[in-house]
């Protein structure tokens, strides 16, 4: 098992990539801190986790508010004996285009986004260089580069990759390690929402010819988590299906 007693906090927890994050965590053998501010389905996360013979603990919960956060971490190390992986998945999207976009949508974005991640890098690594080892996991998006009617998300989620990238050069002299996924277009429930025309549309850009599954985002969390990584930090790994290569 790649995670045999390492544990992990994992936000976002309750669906889509943060689920699967979860359940591939556990079957290599990590114990988890359940992160998300939908209970009911983090509940129903646990039970699923239960089911596979793992350890978990729950913490619903707004990332954006710090005193949660810290609480957060502090019943994890109480629980479990230690922090090694934090993966900072948790984040909304509140769609307009420029013109229309209100202040509300734009804020929200950005409390969740970049605060909310702020807050759980910043928790992770005051003990992570305390303890001179840990992994950090940011999850941004290929929305980064630009997207229509995502002004407030793409610049989210560019704003995870310079925190990522500047939290390594800051924590790699402590033994810390700080990466960033990079998912593209990947089959969750907002996907599923979307037109099927509009899928069709978002399909005919990806050179693999289809959408991402969320297990094939956790397999590069699973990676970044373990010791096979040890050597990799500061970097964002686009998982796109070769949507934006180089």
């Amino acid at each position: 098992m790649k995670l045999k007693n390492k544990v992990a906090i994992v936000t976002g927890a309750a669906r889509g990539i943060g689920e699967a994050i979860v359940y591939r965590f556990i079957e290599e053998g990590a114990r988890i801190t359940l992160c998300d501010v939908d209970q009911p389905a983090l509940e129903l996360v646990k039970t699923k986790v239960e089911k596979m013979n793992g350890a978990c603990l729950l913490a619903a919960g707004d990332i954006v508010d710090r005193a949660f956060v810290g609480r957060m971490v502090d019943n994890t190390v109480k629980e479990f004996g230690t922090l090694d992986v934090m993966v900072n998945n948790a984040a909304i999207t509140r769609d307009a285009i420029l013109h229309k976009m209100t202040q509300e949508q734009w804020e929200e974005v950005m409390a969740v986004n970049l605060k909310g991640t702020f807050n759980c890098l910043q928790a992770a690594a005051i003990y992570m260089r305390e303890q001179g080892k840990g992994t950090i996991i940011n999850v941004s998006s290929t929305s980064r580069y630009g997207n229509v009617g995502q002004l407030n998300y793409a610049a989210s989620k560019g704003g995870v990759v310079a925190m990522t990238r500047t939290a390594a050069k800051e924590l790699c002299r402590k033994g810390v390690t700080c990466n960033c996924i990079s998912p593209g277009t990947i089959w969750t429930d907002m996907l599923k929402a979307v037109p099927e025309q509009a899928q069709e549309r978002l399909k005919a850009g990806i050179p693999l010819g289809r959408f991402g599954d969320p297990k094939e985002v956790a397999h590069l969390a699973v990676f970044l988590a373990s010791d096979e990584s040890s050597y990799i930090t500061g970097q964002t790994i686009n998982c796109d299906g070769g949507s934006f290569m180089a």
